[in-house]
């Protein structure tokens, strides 16, 4: 079993343990990502797996213990297991809404995506007004301007689900990481490896049967949720309200939604909060594979998760460049399962309710 580091929040060391039923950990490209350790609770220390404490497998893959549950049935001891949940590191940024300026409706910033996301986070955790909302263990690393033009405006909205929006929105990822020597958590971007086969920077990776690199695939390919044409509304009553149209498609291949924007200003800014929602109707493509552990390519030194790869299943008539988005590593007495999902990550009723009642969220905190 591969160890794992139990932490206090200020980062010390508490104790290590190597020897627990199972463990999954997702790593999310865009969003927080999530875990679930399985221990027995006669084993050594596993009275330190309590609440806000952090289960470490390396740097970039740190947890926070959430959630704790135990049950005991007729078999005793023996299963008698501590079920332990939380969040990724990338979790802190969800204790924090995006607070706007003093005597400002709304906290706007236009610039790269890394400049504006690490605006976000300076400005609600790390620089913010009020000196209650500081988290001290945080620190945001150098800005390198990366990424797209971005315009955004955010009101008392998550800052993690804001911080995804804008990865999503220009493709740069975000992570939080354990740095030792300062005990420090840092909060950074990344844009991921072009590791298709149309580029000859990299050496290619291809997960594919033929390739022996994959040992299962599954495919999908959905318009259920598909538009293609917005109806932008913004500020205004009636007809004196404000409507950009955006997306030229016509007859049977024209799909149009209503968005509700009134929390918007600027006509440049009512555009882009078009572009960002249309983009989350977009055709949901993504290919989920079980990835072989031992075979031809090798996790986190030929590919990591946010890397462009080339997937492919010739029988289906598939091939396709896409970005690794999520990854489920699942480590178990019998060895480890590495799962991975290219493309747009599986949409979950959760992040369906947000989307479709988004509208009244605005409303509410206009």
């Amino acid at each position: 079993m591969k160890p794992i580091r139990i932490l206090s929040p200020s980062v010390d060391i508490l104790a290590e343990i190597d020897n627990y039923e199972s463990l999954i950990f997702t790593r999310s490209w865009h969003g927080v990502g999530s875990f679930e350790l399985r221990v027995n609770r006669y084993k050594q220390h596993a009275d330190t797996l309590q609440k806000q404490n952090l289960v470490m497998l390396s740097r970039n893959k740190v947890g926070i213990i959430k959630h704790r549950e135990i049950e005991l049935d007729e078999n005793g001891k023996a299963t008698e297991n501590w079920l332990i949940r939380g969040v990724t590191l990338k979790g802190v940024m969800k204790q924090r809404l995006t607070e706007p300026p003093s005597n400002v409706g709304y906290d706007n910033r236009s610039s790269n995506a890394e400049t504006v996301m690490k605006h976000y986070v300076s400005r609600n955790v790390v620089n913010p007004e009020k000196i209650a909302r500081i988290i001290e263990l945080v620190e945001i690393a150098n800005n390198q301007n990366r990424g797209i033009s971005v315009s955004w405006q955010t009101r008392y909205k998550e800052l993690a689900e804001e911080l995804e929006l804008i990865s999503l929105y220009s493709g740069l990822g975000w992570d939080v990481t354990i740095d030792f020597a300062t005990k420090k958590y840092i909060f950074d971007v990344s844009e991921g490896r072009d590791l298709t086969v149309n580029q000859s920077v990299n050496p290619p990776v291809i997960f594919s049967p033929e390739f022996e690199s994959v040992r299962t695939q599954k495919f999908t390919d959905s318009d259920l949720n598909f538009r293609n044409v917005g109806y932008v509304a913004g500020q205004g009553e009636g007809a004196e309200r404000e409507v950009v149209l955006l997306g030229d498609a016509t007859g049977l291949d024209r799909h149009e939604t209503f968005i509700d924007a009134r929390d918007v200003e600027e006509t440049s800014m009512l555009i882009q909060r078009g572009q960002q929602k249309l983009k989350e109707f977009e055709t949901e493509t993504y290919l989920e594979s079980e990835i072989l552990t031992h075979g031809t390519f090798v996790y986190e030194k030929d590919f990591d998760l946010g890397d462009f790869v080339t997937v492919q299943n010739r029988g289906w008539g598939y091939t396709r460049n896409a970005r690794i988005t999520e990854v489920v590593e699942v480590y178990e007495p019998n060895g480890m399962k590495l799962t991975a999902t290219f493309g747009n990550s599986r949409p979950t009723l959760i992040s369906k309710l947000k989307q479709k009642f988004a509208e009244f969220e605005i409303e509410v905190k206009r």
